[in-house]
């Protein structure tokens, strides 16, 4: 998958702390490799033994980066995000967070950082204070739109996170016309119709999915 995904043009990666044994594997995967992929992994997230668990401290924030930095094998990240738990607001004021992943930024351990939030006023919030924030956008779901035009007022990225509503826009839907539309085309189509959206991120398990993505894109 990772070498259809490099012919076929794609170059950004997501992974995070939260997603199993995820930046250990492409450690492995992606050795010898590294200059071309855009590597996201994230911070503040645990999920140990079927739970998640969630801790914004600076020493932990410091600790996952380093901890990142082994894992994918890798002396930079390209971006790193706070792996919010809703609380977006709380996070930005009142943790140090984004002031800790500032600090490795400038130590040249990041080169981006930003947020993975889950309310508008978080995400504008994010957005005002770093370079990238990731977002939730989908046929059923247009709330943080708001978010996105911010981002793109200003030069910060956007990321799409939930872009196929984690794989239930697949789903065929009849449209009014009593023809088949193909919602997956439908969603690209509406956000990369966005100028400030950067990228989606788009969750695949085996190649046929990951080169319908790619048709449909």
């Amino acid at each position: 998958m990772i070498a259809l995904a490099k012919d076929s043009g794609i170059n950004l990666i997501d992974t995070a702390p939260a997603y199993g044994n995820s930046e250990k594997r492409l450690g492995k995967l992606l050795a010898g490799q590294r200059q071309d992929w855009l590597i996201c992994t994230k911070v503040g997230e645990e999920f140990i033994n079927g739970e998640s668990s969630y801790n914004f401290s600076p020493e932990h924030t410091r600790s996952s980066v380093e901890r990142s930095l082994q894992r994918l094998k890798t002396d930079f990240l390209d971006i790193v995000l706070i792996h919010s738990d809703g609380n977006d607001e709380e996070i930005l004021h009142r943790h140090g967070t984004l002031d800790t992943l500032a600090a490795l930024k400038k130590e040249g351990k990041i080169r981006a950082i930003g947020m993975s939030t889950k309310t508008v006023k978080g995400g504008l919030l994010a957005a005002a204070q770093s370079d990238v924030v990731m977002i939730t956008w989908n046929l059923h779901h247009n709330a943080e739109i708001p978010v996105a035009d911010y981002c793109h007022q200003h030069g910060k990225g956007v990321l799409i996170k939930k872009a196929l509503a984690s794989g239930h826009a697949a789903k065929n839907q009849r449209t009014d016309t009593n023809t088949f539309s193909d919602p997956v085309k439908q969603c690209f189509k509406m956000i990369f119709a966005h100028p400030g959206v950067s990228s989606a991120i788009v969750g695949t398990i085996n190649l046929d999915h990951l080169r319908t993505n790619i048709s449909a894109i």
